[in-house]
C-alpha cells in the first residue's frame, strides 16, 4: 500500500509552491521528511516537525537528538520510529510539516489517495513553483525577495541576485520547477539510502 500526498507551503501564492508525491505507507515520517526536502529543493539544514495543525498541536513527530536539543518537546515521537500508516488512516486527512523553526515554513500535507499497489521508494508526480531559498526570512522574506528580483531597477536587486547565486544575465523565475530532474534525484537519494 502507498499514499499519495499533496504537500503545499502555506502562505505562498502567485505561484503557489506545492508537490504531489507517492510514498509507501510503511515508510517512516523521517523518510517522508527526506522526500519533502528533495521534492521541494530544501537542503535538510534545519530542524523539522510533523504535527496535526502545526505549532502547539500534538502529537509532535520529529528527529531525535541524543545531545538533548529537544527544546520543549519531551513528549515528541521519533520520526524514524513512527510509520506513516500509524497516523494516516483516511483520504483527505491533513497534517502539518514545519521546516526551519526560525523561518517557519509550514507545509500542509493532504492525503489524496490510498493506493493498493506496492512501491519501493517515493515518486514525485507533479508540482508547481520554485522552492524558496533557505534562510530568506520565511513567507514574508520570500515575497519581498520575489518582488525585488522581478525588477532590475530596484536598489537591492544586485545584492539579492548575488545572494541567490544568479549569473550576470540570468533571471530568477518563481515558476521554475523541473519535475523530471527532481524525480530522478529523489529516486537516487532513496536508492543510495537503501544500500
Amino acid at each position: 500500500m502507498q499514499f499519495q500526498f499533496k504537500i503545499q507551503i502555506k502562505g505562498i501564492t502567485k505561484p503557489p509552491v506545492w508537490r504531489r508525491i507517492t510514498i509507501p505507507a510503511n515508510f517512516s515520517f523521517f523518510s517522508l521528511h527526506i522526500a519533502i526536502q528533495v521534492s521541494f529543493g530544501w537542503e535538510h539544514a534545519h530542524l523539522f516537525q510533523f504535527s496535526p495543525k502545526g505549532f502547539g498541536s500534538r502529537p509532535i513527530i520529529k528527529e531525535y537528538y541524543e545531545d538533548g536539543a529537544d527544546y520543549d518537546f519531551e513528549d515528541a515521537l521519533d520520526a524514524e520510529e513512527v510509520d506513516l500508516f500509524e497516523v494516516f488512516t483516511k483520504e483527505k486527512q491533513k497534517f502539518t510539516y514545519i521546516y526551519d523553526f526560525g523561518d517557519s515554513w509550514e507545509h500542509t500535507i493532504t492525503l489524496e489517495k490510498i493506493l493498493p499497489d506496492i512501491a519501493m521508494y517515493p515518486m514525485l508526480l507533479d508540482g508547481k513553483g520554485k522552492c524558496p531559498m533557505e534562510d530568506c526570512g520565511g513567507v514574508w522574506g520570500y515575497e519581498q525577495l520575489k518582488e525585488t528580483l522581478s525588477d532590475k531597477t530596484k536598489p537591492e536587486y544586485e545584492e539579492m541576485a548575488e545572494w541567490c547565486g544568479l549569473e550576470k544575465n540570468e533571471t530568477w523565475d518563481p515558476e521554475e520547477f523541473n519535475l523530471n530532474e527532481t524525480q530522478k534525484y529523489l529516486i537516487e537519494v532513496f536508492l543510495v539510502n537503501k544500500n
